[in-house]
């Protein structure tokens, strides 16, 4: 924020008597997060192309495996827990935040960005799991369909947690200031959302993948 003063001869020409105008330029405190909504809208919108491409494509097998024979739910659970307790400790490091506790947010935020990196090593290794038994994304439409929305989301935790380790040096620099806490509120809806995201994957993809 920034004050400009500029003066101006009075009307009655006195030589002394000054007018004194000050201008404000100041962030909109709304107009970050408004825009960071309509992104997640336009998100909301890709996830909803990736569902539908799966609804399609989630029978067509052609000849190969299905979700039945592919998917290991006591893997997808541990891995769900994992992105599930991120979303609590983010919470954590918010309400640590608002307290204007430096160390107790970057604490929060650094366990919540080792959970993200556990999610994603599970979810590499899965990966890693079905193209080694010869069900890469080329095998059917079913696995177009599911590396297609799964690793969508998996690309977005991958940019939530590089977004956080910046954050965390934009912190570390600048302490709990106006623009970090708006950066905070931003990337708290991002990573609440992809939770979100990721619960309808669970559903939609692994837990009704596996019924006959």
């Amino acid at each position: 924020m920034s004050n400009t003063n500029a003066t101006f001869p009075s009307a009655s020409g006195g030589a002394a008597a000054v007018r004194e105008y000050h201008v404000r330029e100041h962030h909109p405190e709304q107009g970050t997060l408004l825009g960071f909504w309509i992104y997640l809208m336009s998100d909301c919108l890709l996830f909803a192309s990736l569902f539908a491409a799966y609804a399609v494509l989630g029978r067509n097998y052609a000849g190969g495996p299905s979700g039945a024979e592919l998917f290991d739910l006591p893997l997808v659970a541990i891995n769900t827990a994992f992105l599930l307790v991120s979303s609590i400790t983010f919470g954590f490091a918010m309400i640590a935040a608002q307290a204007r506790k430096l160390g107790g947010t970057m604490l929060w935020l650094g366990i919540t960005g080792l959970l993200g990196l556990c999610f994603l090593g599970l979810e590499l290794y899965e990966f890693y799991h079905l193209i080694h038994e010869g069900a890469g994304p080329s095998r059917s439409g079913f696995l177009t369909a599911f590396f297609s929305l799964v690793g969508t989301h998996g690309l977005h935790v991958l940019f939530g947690i590089v977004w956080l380790v910046v954050l965390m040096f934009q912190l570390a620099k600048h302490g709990l200031g106006a623009e970090n806490m708006r950066r905070l509120s931003c990337l708290s809806l991002f990573w609440h959302f992809l939770d979100v995201v990721w619960i309808f994957v669970f559903t939609f993809v692994y837990l009704m993948g596996v019924l006959p």
